[in-house]
C-alpha cells in the first residue's frame, strides 16, 4: 500500500495539533512525516508538513540527541553543541586514557614491537566516534576479522565501512597499510654473496658479505 502509516503519535497545544507518522513509501523504504495543523480564525485549519527519509534517520536522531544534551547543560558555560561534543569526546576517547596507555605515547616509550595489534590498528584509524574511541573501534574490527591479521588484510572497503565510525578515508588508510604489509612479505629476500679474502700466512681469513 502506498504511503501506509505504520505507527502514529499526536498531541495538541491549544489550537495547534501535531502529528508524527512513521510511514512506508511505495518503494518499501520508511520515512517519518511531521505535521502541524493550526486552527485559523475562520474555523479552517492550515497544515505544514515535512518528511525525513530513511537514509537521514541516523543524522537526524544524532542531531536531536546533541541538541537535547546541550539544552540539559544550559547555564553551565557551554555556548554551542560543538563545545559540548568536544568535551564528551575527550572524556570517552583515547585522550581520556592515562598517557602511558595511549597507543602513540606507548610506542614512543616501548617501541613498535611491544604494541598490540589493536593499538597499531587504532593508530591507523586515527579517531573514533563520539561514543567510541579509535582503540575500541579497532578491537571491534579485529574481532570481526576473527583476530586474524590475514583476514583483516583481505577485507574490502565495503567490509571495513560496515563498522560504525569507518568511512572511506579511514578504511583506505587501513587497506593501504595492509597492502604494503602484503607486498613486503611477498618481496624476495636479500641474498648475500660471500667473499673470501686471502691474507698473508699466519693471519685469519676475512669473510665479508655483499648483497646482490
Amino acid at each position: 500500500m502506498k504511503n501506509e502509516i505504520l505507527a502514529s503519535e499526536s498531541f495538541s497545544c491549544g489550537k495547534r495539533h501535531y502529528f508524527l507518522d512513521f510511514k512506508l513509501a511505495c518503494n518499501n523504504s520508511n520515512y517519518v512525516q511531521f505535521t502541524r495543523s493550526e486552527q485559523q480564525e475562520d474555523g479552517s485549519y492550515k497544515r505544514w508538513s515535512f518528511v525525513i527519509f530513511q537514509n537521514q534517520f541516523e543524522d537526524f536522531i544524532s542531531a536531536f540527541s546533541s541538541l537535547f544534551r546541550a539544552a540539559a547543560y544550559q547555564g553551565k558555560g557551554y555556548t554551542t553543541v560543538r563545545e559540548l561534543h568536544e568535551e564528551l569526546k575527550d572524556k570517552r576517547g583515547i585522550k581520556a586514557m592515562p598517557s602511558e596507555s595511549r597507543p602513540r605515547e606507548k610506542m614512543v616509550v616501548n617501541g613498535r614491537s611491544e604494541m598490540e595489534n589493536a593499538e597499531l590498528l587504532a593508530m591507523l584509524i586515527g579517531s573514533g566516534s563520539p561514543n567510541e574511541s579509535a582503540l575500541k573501534l579497532a578491537e571491534k574490527i579485529l574481532d570481526g576479522a576473527g583476530g586474524s591479521l590475514k583476514n583483516l588484510a583481505s577485507m574490502s572497503q565495503a567490509d571495513l565501512c560496515r563498522f560504525k565510525g569507518m568511512g572511506m578515508a579511514k578504511s583506505s588508510t587501513v587497506m593501504a597499510a595492509m597492502e604494503l604489509a602484503l607486498r613486503l612479505s611477498a618481496a624476495a629476500p636479500i641474498r648475500y654473496k660471500t667473499l673470501y679474502l686471502y691474507k698473508k700466512p699466519g693471519r685469519p681469513t676475512g669473510l665479508f658479505g655483499m648483497g646482490n
